[in-house]
Order: C-alpha cells, then structure tokens, then sequence
C-alpha cells in the first residue's frame, strides 16, 4: 500500500504528465475542452477536438512506451467509454463529431507518443 507522500507525488507527476499532453495536443491543433472530466461512472484525463474529431484522451506515465499502453485495462476503457457517453449527454453541441478513444504517452525525456483511435467503443457501452 502506498504511503500518503507516495500518492501526493503520484498525483503531482499524474497532473504535469496531463499539462505537457494537453500543451502537445494545442501544438498539433487541437482545442482542449474538458480536463479531469469526472463522472460518478469515469473519468477522463483530456478531452480535445480537432475538425470534425472529438478525442477522449487517456494520459499514461510509465518508464517505456509499452508499460503506458499495457496500463489501460478493458475496465479503465469501459470506465471511459462511459464518461464519455456522460459528457456527451450534456454537450449536445458537439453531436455529430468523429468520435475517438487516444492515449499519450509519457515517457521520460522523449516526446509524448499520440496514439490514435487506441480502442473502439462498443455503441451499447455509451450510456
């Protein structure tokens, strides 16, 4: 079990991990519209749109590429799916965008790894 100083310095480097990916999405276009979105069924780390897309974005902190990746389980996914499906009950505005499920990933010193449309969402989970 981790102590409360461990989990202060988890969620510090959890929130300058969500600051450098939401700087790196503004520099490739994207506008960011919710941070730290929380439902009582998920939560999602960034959502940002693009054109026509409205990305929800997960944010991973790991040593590699691999071990971020490898950290978002099927439950986290379904979690998210449905945070989703929350935010877009009340932003009725953004109906009809493409909708899609990324991952950045940080790691050390290298540039954050966008990963694209990571998983698909099964339309009977949205809501």
């Amino acid at each position: 079990m981790r102590t409360r100083n461990q989990r202060q310095k988890a969620q510090t480097q959890g929130q300058m991990a969500e600051t450098l990916a939401c700087w790196f999405l503004r520099l490739k276009g994207y506008r960011i519209l919710a941070r730290d979105y929380k439902t009582p069924v998920g939560e999602i780390d960034i959502i940002a749109a693009r054109g026509t897309v409205l990305a929800f974005v997960e944010v991973k902190q790991r040593q590699t590429r691999r071990a971020s990746l490898d950290a978002i389980s099927p439950r986290q996914q379904y979690r998210i799916i449905r945070a989703a499906g929350a935010f877009l009950t009340r932003r009725s505005d953004l109906a009809g965008r493409d909708l899609r499920f990324d991952v950045i990933a940080i790691n050390g010193l290298s540039l954050p790894h966008h990963l694209q449309n990571a998983w698909q969402a099964d339309p009977r989970h949205w809501v």
